[in-house]
């Protein structure tokens, strides 16, 4: 390890120009945020706001403070020609100084700043901004990505339809007040296992007739149900107690308030960093750039080049224990009651009862549709899977908000990873896509191993289908899944595709499409 002291961090990836010194505590913090004339964030003019800009603000917080041991910048991701000017700043300040330089991910640094703010160990993070939406938990040295956007991110989503309506940049802070005065209409809620999209949800609210208030609360209503809905998942998934949200739009208060609400009916703790740490700024830059000092992750000027697609998953994470998620979910082969994402299972007599309860986060209107939608969609999937020969539980009663069904005894597949398991998984995802159904919710708890065979549940986020886009988004969930909680994720991703192409003529084609929709989250 090296010597701890004051770093310098700067940050520039998009609108908001940032630095910061700090030690054991943030010393100083100073911002000079680009604001267009109109519209949205333009790169060009960014980034020659913050070339006249970035000689000012870093001497006047250096006047303020001690003389930095290091300089930290934030190497990616980000807006290309803003991130160029920040790495060249660094590198001339650091060689000025004589003093190391550190590349830190702008993702990590959220992530690292809210587990500073907050004193939490190992949470669940949600990370929403202009550019990211993502939920990430950390295992084995890495925060691994466990459902993201598949398009836009949320922050320019809000911001798109606020250009539409002719509101100023940044446009969140006008829509949540204009939201405050709405009601509640309907709009398109898509949530892929564990991944979102919001093009059609921003479509339909910048094409809706309805006044502009009750579109508004109605967008913010929507959009950040399904943010809560996967991380909910998430925690379920990992069994992990702690949950904290980052990014710039982690200061709307109803976005907030639902995480709160959704944190508290599952005993998880929830924080927020206090507002001069939520948006982009330079001490979570100084921050996570000392503790990679520490721990002696410092850059060659050679090896500096920024990256405006730097994943999140790609950093090592040296300075963190590289102890695995906790995995506190239960099987399905005892008795009692299971709390998973969103039902309640109660499983006695080799009688499975799964009731979808109301979830307080959301709207009451939007909720009780998704349980009506959801149930029924499910129990019709279940019984259409077996027709295609895929093991499922047989129901006998389905109410609005509930399903009766066989209790399948066995083990979930993520508590018996293995490539014999992977393999039979890819087999029966094989002959479900073979029949035109989509799961929707391929994780490792929704799949139980018994007697060598895999049996599916959960059909809740199903649907039929035989386009490829669809096929590759199911798989894409699962890869996920493993990817963000299996050390031999590779190994056992090749059994799987080893499975699915036994079963499933065009698999190919499928696997293709599946590399696609990976690399298009990989270059927001």
């Amino acid at each position: 390890m090296q010597k701890s002291g004051p770093v310098l961090g700067i940050e520039g990836t998009a609108w908001n120009l940032s630095a910061a010194i700090f030690d054991d505590d943030l010393i100083t913090l100073k911002s000079k945020p680009y604001k267009p004339v109109q519209g949205g964030i333009h790169p060009r003019e960014a980034a020659q706001h913050h070339a006249a800009e970035i000689g000012g603000l870093i001497s006047s917080v250096l006047e303020e403070s001690p003389v930095p041991i290091a300089v930290a910048f934030s190497q990616g991701p980000g807006l290309g020609p803003c991130l160029r000017i920040v790495g060249t700043a660094a590198r001339a300040l650091a060689l000025s100084l004589k003093v190391p330089l550190i590349g830190v991910n702008h993702c990590v640094a959220h992530v690292e700043i809210g587990r500073y703010a907050s004193g939490f160990e190992d949470p669940i993070v949600l990370y929403a901004s202009g550019a990211n939406t993502q939920v990430l938990g950390y295992l084995n040295n890495r925060y691994r990505i466990f459902g993201e956007t598949l398009d836009i991110g949320i922050g320019n989503a809000i911001d798109k339809f606020a250009r539409s309506k002719g509101l100023s940049h940044p446009g969140g802070p006008q829509i949540e007040k204009l939201a405050s005065n709405g009601s509640y209409i309907p709009l398109p809620y898509t949530v892929k296992g564990m991944d979102l999209a919001f093009s059609g949800l921003i479509s339909a609210a910048k094409d809706s007739k309805e006044p502009l208030e009750d579109v508004c609360h109605s967008l913010q209503e929507t959009a950040f149900a399904m943010c809560v809905e996967v991380t909910e998942r998430a925690l379920s998934q990992t069994g992990k107690d702690e949950m904290i949200l980052v990014g710039g739009v982690g200061a709307n208060c109803r976005l907030q308030e639902m995480l709160r609400l959704m944190c508290e009916a599952r005993g998880a703790s929830f924080a927020v960093p206090e507002m001069q740490f939520i948006g982009d700024n330079g001490a979570m830059i100084a921050y996570t750039g000392r503790l990679m000092l520490e721990h002696g992750s410092v850059l060659q000027v050679k090896d500096s080049r920024v990256n405006p697609s730097f994943r999140s998953d790609q950093v090592s994470v040296t300075w963190r224990n590289a102890s695995p998620a906790k995995n506190l979910a239960r099987a399905y082969d005892g008795e009692g009651l299971v709390m998973g994402a969103e039902a309640v299972v109660e499983i006695s007599n080799q009688t499975v009862i799964k009731r979808r309860v109301g979830k307080k986060y959301r709207h009451p209107d939007l909720d009780h549709r998704l349980i009506s939608e959801r149930t029924r969609a499910e129990a019709r999937l279940i019984s259409e899977a077996r027709k295609y020969g895929v093991p499922t539980p047989v129901m006998s009663d389905i109410t609005a908000d509930t399903i009766v069904m066989e209790g399948i005894r066995g083990e979930k597949l993520k508590d018996v990873l293995s490539p014999v398991s992977l393999m039979e998984a890819g087999r029966m995802v094989g002959l479900l896509h073979s029949g035109g159904l989509i799961h929707g919710d391929l994780t490792t708890c929704n799949m139980i191993i018994r007697n060598g065979q895999c049996c599916f549940i959960d059909f809740g986020l199903g649907y039929n289908s035989t386009e490829v886009e669809a096929r590759g988004v199911d798989i894409h969930v699962l890869f996920q899944v493993l990817e963000s909680s299996a050390p031999d994720y590779l190994e056992l991703k090749k059994a799987f595709i080893d499975g699915y192409k036994q079963t499933f003529s065009e698999a190919d084609e499928v696997l293709i499409r599946e590399h696609e929709i990976d690399l298009r989250g990989r270059y927001l």
